[in-house]
C-alpha cells in the first residue's frame, strides 16, 4: 500500500511539473470514461451493449469536438446515450483543465498556483495573473451563446416544423451546444440537410460555429475593448485578434466563393437550387468546412475538386485556443509571411505592421509539418486497410485530424483498425502536435552552449 501510494505521489508530481501533460492524461480519463459509460446498455436504443471500439470512437468524437461517427447519433443512442455525448461536447469544447480551474475557482474562490498553471496551458492566456479573467469569462460566453443560439433554434422547430416545445427545446440546445463546441454531432441521419434552404436554421447554427472557432482569447478582448473604443474611439486589438479575424473572414469568403463555383451545376448539391439558396449553401460549407462537421450538402456526392478545397479549409483550421482544430489560422498567417519575407529578401517576416520572432516561425513550422506527416502516414495506412478511393480516404483523415467530423460517408464502413487509427489522430488533433510531444517528453534540455554556423544548400 505504501509503495502504491508513494508511485502515485510520483505520478502527481510529474503531471504538475508539466501542465500539458496533465491535459492529456485528463483528456485521455475522460474519453475512456464517456465511453465507458456509453457500452451500458441503458446508453443504446434497444437497450443492448455497445461494441467497446464504437463507443470509444464516439467518446473520442464527443470530448475531441470532431463529430465523425460510425453509429448514428439520434437513432441508435437512447436519451441517456445522447446526454452522455452532449456532456462530453461540452466538457471537451471547454477544456478538462479549464472545467476542473473553474470549479476550484467556484468552491474555494482562488485558484492555487499550480491549476493556475494548467488552465494556463489549456487557455493560452498570456499571464498567470489572467487566467481567473478567462476563465470566467470563458464559461460566461459560453453560456450566453449557446442560450442565445439554442433559443432560436427552438422557436424554429416549434414553429417551423411542428415540434412540441419539449422536443424542440432539446433539438435547439443539442445542436446549439455543438454547434458552438464545434463538434457536428446532430440527431438526424441527414444532419441538416433538411434544413439546406433554411437560414433560420442554417445561419445561427453557423453564427455559432464561427464564434467557437475564432477562440476564446479572441472573444474575451473583443468584448474587454468594447467599452475602451466607446471612451478613445480606437479598437486597439492584439496582433492575435487582428489576425485572427482577417485570416477567418478571409477564408470564409474564398470558401464560399470556391464552393460556389465547383458545385454550382451539381445535380446532387447545389445544381437544384435558387441563387440565394446556392449562396447560403455555400456559405455554410465554408464555415463548417474549417471547425465543426455539420452539413447541409450531401458530402459524398461533392466533386473531388471540391472536396480537395474541403481538405485545406479543414487542414487551416479556425483560431487558436477555441473549439476548432486543425494548425490553425494565424499558424497559416505566419508561415504566409516568412514565404513573403523570403521572397523579398527580408530578414525578418512581418504582420501587420509588427515584427515576428523566430521562435513564432519555428512553431508554426512544427504544427504545419507535423500536421502533414500525420495526415500522409495515415492516409497511407488506411489506403492500406481499405479499398476506398484516395480522395475519400484523404479527406476522411483530414477531418479527423482537424476535429471537424464531415464524412463522405466510409467511416462506418472501415475496419477496426481503421477506426482506432481515426481515434488516435482525433485525439491528436484536439490536443495539438506540440502539446502532445511536450507532454510526452520525459524531460526539457536547454543548449548551455552554442555550435558552429553552417548552411546548407537550400533547393
Amino acid at each position: 500500500m505504501a509503495g502504491l501510494l508513494t508511485r502515485l505521489r510520483s505520478w502527481s508530481s510529474l503531471l504538475a511539473a508539466h501542465p500539458a501533460r496533465a491535459v492529456v492524461v485528463a483528456f485521455a480519463v475522460v474519453v475512456l470514461g464517456g465511453a465507458v459509460l456509453l457500452t451500458l446498455p441503458v446508453a443504446a436504443e434497444d437497450g443492448s451493449a455497445t461494441a467497446f471500439v464504437t463507443a470509444l470512437f464516439t467518446s473520442t468524437s464527443a470530448v475531441c469536438v470532431t463529430g465523425l461517427a460510425v453509429v448514428d447519433t439520434g437513432t441508435y443512442w437512447s436519451g441517456f446515450g445522447e446526454g452522455v455525448i452532449l456532456a462530453l461536447i461540452q466538457v471537451g469544447g471547454f477544456g478538462i483543465m479549464t472545467m476542473a480551474s473553474l470549479l476550484a475557482l467556484l468552491v474555494s474562490g482562488r485558484l492555487r498556483l499550480r491549476l493556475q498553471l494548467t488552465a494556463q496551458a489549456e487557455t493560452k492566456s498570456l499571464g498567470i495573473g489572467d487566467v481567473r479573467r478567462v476563465l470566467i469569462g470563458v464559461a460566461g460566453t459560453t453560456l450566453i451563446v449557446e442560450l442565445a443560439v439554442s433559443a432560436v433554434l427552438a422557436l424554429r422547430f416549434r414553429f417551423g416544423y411542428g415540434n412540441g416545445f419539449g422536443e424542440a427545446a432539446y433539438l435547439g440546445y443539442f445542436h446549439a451546444v455543438s454547434a458552438f463546441n464545434n463538434a457536428g454531432f446532430g440527431l438526424h441521419a441527414d444532419n441538416l440537410t433538411r434544413y439546406a434552404q433554411d437560414a433560420w436554421v442554417t445561419l445561427p447554427i453557423a453564427a455559432a460555429v464561427i464564434l467557437g472557432g475564432i477562440g476564446f482569447p479572441v472573444m474575451l478582448e473583443l468584448l474587454r475593448h468594447r467599452n475602451r473604443r466607446r471612451t478613445t474611439g480606437r479598437r486597439n486589438w492584439t496582433l492575435h485578434t487582428r489576425l485572427t479575424l482577417i485570416m477567418t473572414a478571409i477564408l470564409l469568403v474564398t470558401g464560399t466563393v470556391l464552393t460556389c463555383l465547383l458545385e454550382w451545376t451539381n445535380a446532387a448539391t447545389l445544381g437544384p437550387q435558387g441563387v440565394a439558396h446556392k449562396i447560403l449553401n455555400g456559405f455554410f460549407h465554408s464555415a463548417v468546412s474549417r471547425t465543426a462537421g455539420f452539413n447541409s450538402l450531401d458530402i459524398g456526392a461533392l466533386h473531388a475538386s471540391t472536396l480537395l478545397m474541403t481538405c485545406v479549409l479543414m487542414f487551416i483550421g479556425g483560431g487558436s485556443a477555441g473549439t476548432a482544430g486543425g494548425i490553425k489560422v494565424t499558424t497559416f498567417a505566419v508561415l504566409f509571411a516568412a514565404i513573403i519575407a523570403e521572397v523579398r529578401g527580408e530578414s525578418h517576416s512581418v504582420v501587420l505592421g509588427r515584427r515576428l520572432g523566430p521562435q513564432v516561425l519555428r512553431q508554426a513550422l512544427t504544427v504545419a509539418l507535423l500536421g502533414i506527416g500525420l495526415v500522409i502516414a495515415s492516409t497511407l495506412a488506411l489506403l492500406t486497410l481499405t479499398e476506398e478511393r484516395l480522395e475519400a480516404v484523404l479527406f476522411e483523415v483530414v477531418s479527423a485530424f482537424a476535429t471537424v467530423g464531415l464524412s463522405t460517408g466510409i467511416t462506418a464502413d472501415l475496419p477496426t483498425t481503421g477506426q482506432l487509427l481515426l481515434i488516435a489522430l482525433m485525439f491528436v488533433g484536439r490536443l495539438g502536435p506540440i502539446t502532445l510531444v511536450s507532454a510526452l517528453a520525459l524531460r526539457e534540455r536547454t543548449r548551455r552552449y552554442e555550435l558552429p554556423e553552417e548552411r546548407p544548400v537550400i533547393g
